[in-house]
């Protein structure tokens, strides 16, 4: 054989190959094909082929595994178990950036599925080989490379803490500051991946600087940046009072709440939940946003969205309520109690139910006043039927029942109490009774009202055990009308009278 023709045998196995992988990545690219590859065993194809020395081959090779990988957790399962994972850290360092980049999206697409393959990923020691990837001059790299350490460590805090001890935080604090949109964005959603875990990670990552990069892209034209932004600085917050004082310190408020009218309805939420997870804290917090237009601004935040997007605004107004009355009545003259009647007749998930009766809660608990407000808007009847519907959840029941009853405690507003005498269970009925044992004795008005809208009639029709807690309310009731009218609205009554009339002989 001529050295030609050689060469020429050695060129169609290039080609061969090189048709082989591109082939196998696109075929991989399509859910439908991904059993039968899996089924021809591809994966023991595609990895001597990793150490191909052409350099396209490998890349396409490391293409079409992160695409198998990214498909479900067996295909990560056999990228670990073919070992192929030390094998690609190994060459991460010594490849051009094509390499680094499909490289790191195979280490992303394993690490995605669970905390055992991000844990897979980490004793292959592909974080710090990631991290040097952060340092790279390419912005692709440091992009794919990001995503990668993001994905690892958005499964718990142990994981995250691997990421942040490699070195990452301060390397994704200055690609925050590169030119490039997707790489600020991948940083940004990277850094919020490892704050929302515990309070000493939120405080690593602030600890580099981060909060002061991430305020000055607030107002970003780029929706998915700001997306990103507010997300970790929501993560950030959460976790305590000295962590969102940072935050506010970095004087994000108030032009994080002129971002409430951004048309991305995310960049809309995110806002929203920070603002909630700001409030929750103190109330001299609360204070601040309420004093920037927050409530008014979350208010009509909650008339233009609908389902999991109204759920971080709810929560947000029954924090700032849940501090004292004086907040709970600012969201009152907000008009938030009629938002929230609207979002509970509206929103049909019941998580999202138990949150805004939670909020309901905590605005109407804490005075007469701010029980009338909840009970104006008609609330008690729907909080009784939420408690009562056999469908509610467990936990929309619980929430419905406590707010039921805090609420009838305070409540001394009766066109919305007499209605609740009616079909109600003997555990909420004693404590509606028990709020008319309180008023009626020092309001003669109430007393006539209570006896011509049928009310005083309905308390002597109730079957209370002797010695009760509702009997002692319907007798304390009873002491403040004449006997002979009690005894006239009480069952029987008119069967005696007529009795009497039957017995009774004319002189």
């Amino acid at each position: 054989m001529s050295q030609r023709q050689i060469i020429q045998v050695f060129e169609q196995y290039q080609r061969s190959r090189m048709q082989f992988v591109q082939t196998v990545a696109d075929l991989a690219n399509r859910p439908q094909n991904i059993e039968i590859l899996q089924n021809a065993g591809v994966m023991s194809l595609l990895r001597p082929l990793m150490l191909d020395v052409v350099p396209s081959v490998q890349q396409t090779a490391a293409l079409a595994l992160g695409r198998l990988a990214d498909h479900n957790n067996d295909l990560a399962e056999a990228v670990v178990k073919a070992d192929i994972l030390p094998q690609l850290v190994n060459s991460l360092e010594s490849q051009n950036r094509f390499y680094k980049k499909a490289a790191a999206f195979v280490l992303r697409a394993v690490a995605k599925h669970s905390s055992q393959l991000a844990e897979a990923v980490v004793l292959s020691g592909g974080v710090n080989a990631l991290v040097l990837c952060l340092e790279d001059f390419d912005p692709g790299v440091k992009e794919a490379a990001a995503w990668a350490l993001g994905y690892i460590a958005r499964h718990d805090a142990a994981l995250s803490q691997a990421v942040v001890d490699a070195g990452a935080a301060p390397l994704l604090v200055l690609s925050l500051q590169e030119p490039e949109i997707a790489l600020k964005r991948i940083a940004a959603s990277t850094l919020s991946d490892i704050c929302k875990h515990t309070p000493q990670l939120a405080q690593t990552v602030v600890d580099t600087g981060a909060i002061a990069h991430l305020a000055q892209m607030i107002l970003n034209p780029d929706a998915k940046l700001k997306r990103q932004v507010f997300s970790a600085l929501s993560q950030i917050s959460k976790h305590s009072y000295s962590l969102a004082e940072m935050v506010i310190e970095a004087e994000i408020f108030p032009a994080a709440i002129a971002c409430l009218k951004d048309p991305d309805e995310y960049v809309r939420k995110n806002v929203t939940t920070l603002m909630r997870e700001v409030v929750k804290h103190t109330p001299e917090l609360a204070h601040l946003i309420v004093n920037c237009g927050g409530l008014a601004a979350v208010i009509d935040y909650l008339c233009d969205c609908r389902g999991q997007l109204r759920l971080p605004g709810i929560m947000m107004l029954g924090y700032v309520a849940a501090h004292n009355e004086n907040l709970a009545m600012a969201v009152i003259l907000s008009k938030g109690v009629p938002q929230l009647s609207l979002c509970l007749s509206e929103e049909s998930e019941h998580h999202i139910k138990a949150a805004t009766v939670w909020s309901i809660n905590q605005i109407g608990h804490h005075t007469p006043e701010h029980a009338k407000a909840v009970a104006i808007c008609g609330l008690l009847p729907t909080l009784l039927q939420l408690y009562m519907d056999a469908s509610s959840s467990e936990d929309l029941q619980t929430k419905s029942k406590k707010a039921l009853k805090s609420i009838l405690q305070k409540c001394t507003y009766l066109p919305s109490l007499e209605p609740l005498l009616y079909d109600v269970p003997s555990n909420i009925l004693k404590h509606v009774v028990g709020q008319f044992s309180k008023i009626l004795p020092h309001d003669s008005k109430a007393r006539r009202l209570f006896v011509t809208s049928g009310g005083l009639k309905k308390v002597q029709e109730i079957d209370a055990e002797p010695g009760s807690e509702l009997q002692q309310h319907i007798d304390s009731i009873n002491s403040c009308f004449p006997e002979e009218i009690v005894r006239y609205y009480s069952p029987g009554y008119s069967e005696a009278l007529l009795e009497r009339l039957e017995n009774f002989q004319p002189a």
